[in-house]
């Protein structure tokens, strides 16, 4: 089965080389026929071409792997694929959970699939274990530490007791955060990760806006401090919860006790964890990056294309997210009390305080009105 690869980066060189070494014989029934780059520079194997239409209109490719990153051309690019008939293997999570419903019914109506296993978690089967756990059990919810990069700031923290900003040049000049770490230290990568979660999980689509999601830019020293006199650990989670007719889908810090499953998960890695009717519980840990981690998973939904095992059905209802179907107790520090006076149980600092247990909408509202564009939040175990 030929593919037609766009990018050849740090995980199209992934899938690349994976397919070329053949390791196996279902990855030998596999061939990269093209290869797209952006540039001359990038012109280093014969397969490499600047032209998109070499691959879209090359009958022999059945499947175009979109490795590219961002929002453009990405989508287009998958998008016409699609309309042309070939299936689609995405690793890029902000482009697909931005234009899922798009892409989906464009898949339908083409009587082809997307596919997104490297989406979410990198190298872990999480897509994967979804699709088997729903062919027997209802999944209620899921949980998880979808960000390598903020899970080893926070622990970096923990550990050696320094600053946020100290910590996150460290994470940068180790490879593990961008030069612009936003998506990562704001939450929205785990987000993007939290929304295809759920389009799996649950079978539905949701506006990706509608995720409340907060980060870990504003935390400082003092938090952490609060959770080691506590034997609390924090961690950036994200969830997705189903409640039939809605789900609830959200990103936050949360200070977890030292008994959870997440409070002692190391440095970059990942861990995800469903939550199914019979099956109960279930949690994975891995690499959730990586050239060839996420690579492999690139590949994995490329053999079960060719091997027509793969369950994916594009076919989603919509759902609303509504958070105030969950509910807590918050930390929150910030410079602005008075704006959380109806909210307050009890002060840990001069600027920190304990809420009453309240739901998350209603803790994100009074977030939004107080204009407190500095203060930290997490949920408390």
């Amino acid at each position: 089965m030929k593919i037609g690869l766009l990018g050849h980066g740090v995980v199209g060189s992934g899938v690349r080389k994976i397919i070329d070494d053949g390791a196996t014989w279902e990855v030998r029934e596999l061939a990269v026929k093209r290869i797209l780059v952006k540039d001359e520079s990038e012109l280093t194997d014969p397969r490499c071409t600047l032209n998109f239409d070499e691959i879209l209109n090359d009958p022999e490719i059945e499947i175009v792997a979109e490795c590219m990153g961002g929002l453009e051309p990405a989508h287009t690019f998958a998008k016409k694929a699609l309309e042309k008939g070939k299936y689609v293997v995405t690793s890029n999570k902000k482009m697909l959970a931005t234009y899922c419903e798009d892409l989906f019914e464009t898949a339908v109506r083409n009587g082809v699939t997307v596919h997104y296993e490297a989406s979410c978690g990198g190298g872990i089967p999480w897509m994967a274990a979804l699709d088997r756990t729903r062919r027997v059990d209802d999944i209620d919810s899921f949980r998880g530490i979808f960000n390598g990069t903020t899970n080893y700031i926070l622990e970096r923290m923990k550990k050696e007791g320094k600053d946020f900003d100290e910590m996150l040049a460290e994470a940068q000049k180790l490879g593990y955060a961008e030069r612009d770490p936003s998506d990562d230290i704001d939450g929205f990568d785990v987000k993007y990760k939290v929304s295809l979660s759920c389009v799996k999980a649950f079978d539905t689509l949701q506006d990706i806006n509608d995720i409340t999601t907060f980060g870990i830019r504003n935390i400082r020293r003092e938090d952490l401090e609060y959770c080691a006199a506590n034997s609390l650990t924090c961690k950036l989670i994200g969830t997705g919860e189903f409640h039939g007719d809605y789900i609830s889908a959200f990103v936050i810090p949360m200070f977890l006790k030292s008994d959870d499953v997440f409070s002692n998960i190391p440095l970059n890695f990942n861990a995800i964890e469903s939550d199914s009717k019979t099956l109960g519980a279930a949690a994975f840990v891995g690499q959730g990056a990586g050239s060839l981690p996420t690579a492999h998973a690139v590949v994995q939904n490329l053999v079960d294309i060719w091997k027509n095992q793969d369950p994916e059905i594009n076919d989603k209802a919509v759902r609303p997210v509504d958070n105030q179907a969950h509910t807590g107790v918050y930390y929150i520090r910030t410079a602005k009390h008075a704006a959380f006076a109806d909210i307050i149980d009890r002060n840990v600092s001069e600027h920190a305080f304990i809420t009453k247990k309240i739901s998350l909408m209603q803790a994100a509202d009074a977030c939004a009105a107080s204009g407190d564009e500095k203060l930290f939040i997490a949920e408390v175990a």
